[in-house]
């Protein structure tokens, strides 16, 4: 194997090359899942060449039955973490992924989820909706300054949302009140809402930090403002 690409030794996560891989995982978790004219000698080969090619990245041998990596946990701010995000995640094979920009209060989330997201036929999965609102909301609150953990989170279904059509989040603070934030959120396809959310979030002191986080929230001497 090659040389680390620095990531280790304090360089970004974030790399064209771990992008690129990102998106291909992406794509082999798609065709998984929908490709149907496929011999079984064809599944097996695939299955065979992504065993090998996993084994390698993580530099063993061999595969267990079930996911073994484990990563050192060495962050100190969004930008460390946003990246791996299960949802809006550049480097996240899982995420699908969803482009996000904040302004005018609002934080605003816009992408397409495939089929790896599917519940009902034909329509996205109830809890990858209740993940979103989760993340976006979360996230409008850091964009305000107000980072906290999620307390409650409410969705309302509205109507199903649909497969591979353009989705659009809006998420935004609407109140703030010592250690406690309300924040709402909705969820639309061609203008129309299908889902909405309001979570109660929770901002933490330093000695919980230290429970739920460690030394490294401790040294930085501030509220620790994880994405909830």
């Amino acid at each position: 194997m090659d040389e680390p690409d620095g990531a280790a030794a304090g360089g970004t996560f974030v790399t064209p090359e771990r992008v690129r891989l990102a998106q291909a995982v992406r794509h082999l978790i798609d065709a998984a899942l929908t490709a149907e004219d496929v011999s079984a000698d064809d599944l097996v080969d695939a299955a065979d060449r992504t065993e090998r090619i996993a084994a390698d990245l993580h530099g063993e041998p061999g595969l267990g039955s079930r996911p073994s990596g484990v990563r050192q946990r060495v962050e100190m701010s969004h930008d460390d973490y946003l990246p791996r995000s299960p949802l809006v995640g550049q480097v996240s094979p899982l995420a699908p992924p969803i482009d996000y920009e904040y302004g005018n209060g609002r934080l605003t989330g816009r992408g397409v989820f495939h089929a790896a997201y599917e519940g009902p036929p034909g329509y996205v999965h109830g809890g990858w909706i209740a993940l979103a609102f989760d993340e976006m909301l979360g996230m409008a609150n850091i964009a305000t300054g107000h980072p906290g953990m999620t307390g409650r989170l409410s969705v309302r279904y509205r109507r199903p949302t649909p497969l591979h059509r353009p989705v659009t989040f809006e998420a935004w603070t609407e109140e703030v009140d010592g250690r406690r934030i309300v924040t709402r959120g909705t969820l639309a396809v061609d203008g129309a809402v299908t889902a909405e959310a309001e979570g109660l979030f929770v901002m933490i002191d330093l000695e919980k930090a230290l429970e739920y986080f460690g030394e490294r929230a401790y040294e930085r001497r501030q509220v620790v403002d994880p994405l909830p």
